[in-house]
């Protein structure tokens, strides 16, 4: 068995700590350029790993991370518990229904009551935005954001990086960033944390970024981030590179946003036909949950050689395992990670 390595990363950014030298992940919009950029390539090593018939390493053992989640979530907390598990932590699940703050538990005290615990990193994955920074001031180890409210996910807009410069590889092109790609990213813009992660993230790697939703859905302010906003898909779509649909966020709806499910599909759902506005081989993404038959179509979800959704799923076991990598190599005595690295 391979074990995961990468020595390549290391005349390419600063030695050590200051390479990453953020004790948390809670926001890319906290991450510079060169960071993201890390994080990405310390993922590969893991993206080979993952491919393995055995995939099991020791880096992490003795460690014990903590899974605490909030909100349901199946994808992000499978990928990272399998991340955890594979580098060899003891990772503990904690569940909102199985939590003391659905008795009345202040989220203060289950921060001290799971920094009490010495936990060696934390996830946390929280229905209010900011309730992930708050828990990372009251705790003494790494913090990761599993998704905060309509925050930020910032692990689900790196595997989305990760798994766009996959694809893009393998059609030839070998530069790191995204520099002269245009993304769409249609849906539920004004509830997503992961279209924010992602506005920030595929800016900072060169993208240019569309957003189209409708009117109701589109946040006030939206072009302060520097992205285009769009009401009419088809215009947004027009010689797009990459198309990335969300999903409609009832559960953070209150009011009606959309006459119908079946009208949302008319004007905003990816169709075969509506792709074809695109550029020819626009790659095609998805976070998950996927609702077919709304934002978008069977056919275009599963279309082969331009649909990475399955690629997004994969990736995210990897960077998961490379946040928890970078993140807790000071508390291991990685050299070079050592006191005064973290800001």
């Amino acid at each position: 068995m391979t074990s995961p390595h990468n020595p390549s990363t290391g005349s390419r950014f600063p030695k050590g700590g200051r390479a990453f030298p953020h004790r948390d992940l809670l926001a890319i919009s906290a991450l510079e350029r060169h960071e993201i950029l890390y994080l990405l390539a310390e993922a590969e090593q893991y993206v080979a790993f993952n491919r393995q018939a055995s995939k099991h390493s020791e880096k992490l053992a003795g460690l014990t991370t903590i899974n605490a989640f909030f909100e349901n979530s199946t994808r992000t907390l499978l990928s990272f518990e399998i991340a955890g598990k594979r580098l060899g932590a003891d990772v503990v699940n904690m569940h909102a229904a199985q939590s003391s703050v659905k008795k009345g538990e202040t989220l203060i005290d289950t921060a001290v009551t799971l920094n009490a615990m010495r936990a060696d990193a934390i996830v946390i994955r929280h229905g209010s935005s900011g309730a992930v920074g708050l828990i990372a001031r009251h705790v003494d180890c790494p913090v990761l954001n599993a998704g905060d409210g309509q925050h930020e996910h910032p692990t689900q807009a790196l595997l989305d990086a990760l798994a766009l410069r996959h694809k893009l590889r393998e059609r030839g092109h070998e530069a790191e960033d995204f520099t002269g790609l245009t993304v769409t990213i249609c849906g539920d813009i004004l509830h997503s944390r992961v279209a924010r992660s992602n506005i920030l993230c595929l800016q900072a790697l060169g993208a240019t970024v569309r957003l189209c939703a409708p009117p109701a859905l589109m946040p006030s302010g939206i072009v302060n981030m520097g992205a285009e906003p769009f009401h009419d898909f088809d215009a947004a779509l027009d010689r797009a590179d990459v198309v990335m649909m969300l999903r409609l966020q009832n559960e953070r709806m209150d009011g009606q946003f959309i006459p119908s499910p079946r009208e949302y599909r008319h004007l905003y759902g990816l169709t075969p036909e509506r792709l074809a506005l695109a550029r020819d081989d626009a790659i095609i993404m998805h976070p998950g949950p996927m609702n077919r038959g709304v934002e978008i179509d069977s056919a275009v979800a599963d279309l082969a050689g331009r649909s990475i959704i399955t690629s997004q799923v994969e990736m995210g076991v990897a960077i998961r395992m490379a946040c928890l990598d970078v993140l807790t190599r000071k508390a291991r005595g990685v050299p070079g990670w050592g006191k005064g690295e973290w800001v």
